[in-house]
């Protein structure tokens, strides 16, 4: 294979269904059915509802993605898929799926790591990633700080959420505060027209004491917790909560926190990049902040469009693109779906 390969991509982690294809470094396809919708009533992702969601959606954005992209189903040079981390039933639906189609093309099969895939989407949009450089993935279910010398095989953790992940608590609060599921782009809008300093939420894991043993971690339970006691104080005093102002300060305390120790783990390894990645690095004000305090550091900062910030069939097949351009052994067909695969463990099987 050349350098270039066709890749077709498959993303079944949570509660979209992604299919993308690329070429090289170019995007040719990007399909998503998202079941968000069906999850909302629940206030949150409901595994079985998710895993029924994408043995539906399976066939038709296969078909879509391969229609948008102008290529037959035989012209692609392997198959990519999340293997872990992510819910187990969906995942098995995108490995089942993935497996099916390597024996049914004669094409090799490559398991790859959905937060490694956050890493590499980034080189769809500006080109070969800094090698090495600290990636910042933030999404529900991860608050993760990475040092990545080689996408495809030496991911190593700096640090990670220790209880609710950034995205979580973006739900949780949203869900506080009687705006919809999910709650980032909600609570990002709200801040709009909020004061970031109206309240003095607490920094998770920021304290002399904290960074001492959890320097480059992230808690957000507490931050949940304190705006839980925010609310519920005004309501029980039958005043009105300003949702704006709560909104944005509880966003600039999470984006605080998060940029601080992204560039503090870049000064200190050393690094003169940062990529941010994961659906929370869509929020506008995180893009700003860490752009700020990166510059003011002489460290660069790449952050992808917000469409391929949450999760997607792009990024995976971006991922398994750079796993054949660099000839990393293709994955067999006793791949497992591991709910709680290691950032370590970039590619399975």
């Amino acid at each position: 294979m050349t350098d270039r390969p066709l890749i077709l991509g498959i993303e079944t982690s949570c509660d979209e269904t992604g299919v993308g294809i690329v070429h090289g470094h170019t995007l040719l396809a990007d399909a998503v059915a998202s079941s968000v919708e069906e999850h909302a009533r629940f206030g949150g992702v409901v595994p079985e509802v998710a895993s029924r969601a994408h043995l539906e959606a399976m066939v038709p954005t296969i078909e879509r993605a391969c229609e948008d992209a102008g290529v037959k189903l035989h012209d692609v040079d392997a198959i990519a898929v999340t293997s872990g981390p992510g819910l187990a039933g969906a995942l098995l639906v995108g490995v089942a799926a993935a497996k099916a189609l390597a024996v049914g093309l004669g094409k090799p099969l490559y398991g790859v790591n959905h937060l490694a895939a956050h890493v590499a989407v980034d080189q769809l949009e500006h080109g070969p990633l800094p090698e090495p450089c600290i990636a910042m993935l933030v999404s529900g279910g991860h608050s993760s700080l990475l040092r990545v010398a080689d996408v495809t095989g030496d991911v190593v953790p700096l640090g990670a959420t220790i209880d609710d992940a950034a995205g979580e608590a973006f739900d949780k609060v949203a869900r506080l505060l009687g705006l919809p599921f999910p709650g980032g782009p909600h609570i990002d809008r709200e801040a709009r027209s909020g004061s970031s300093v109206a309240i003095d939420f607490p920094r998770g894991l920021s304290s002399q004491r904290d960074l001492q043993r959890h320097r480059f971690d992230f808690s957000f339970s507490g931050l949940k917790t304190a705006v839980a006691r925010w609310v519920e104080a005004r309501e029980r005093a039958g005043e009105p909560v300003p949702v704006a102002d709560v909104a944005a300060s509880f966003q600039e305390a999470v984006c605080d926190v998060l940029t601080r120790k992204a560039v503090d783990a870049a000064a200190d390894q050393g690094i003169e990049d940062i990529l941010v990645g994961g659906g929370v690095a869509a929020n506008s004000r995180l893009r700003v902040l860490v752009e700020e305090r990166a510059s003011a550091r002489g460290i660069r900062v790449r952050v992808p469009r917000p469409g391929l910030c949450t999760d997607n069939g792009a990024m995976v097949a971006a991922l398994g693109a750079e796993m054949v351009a660099r000839g990393r052994r293709p994955s067999g067909l006793d791949l497992p779906a591991d709910s709680s695969m290691p950032v370590t463990e970039v590619l399975a099987g």
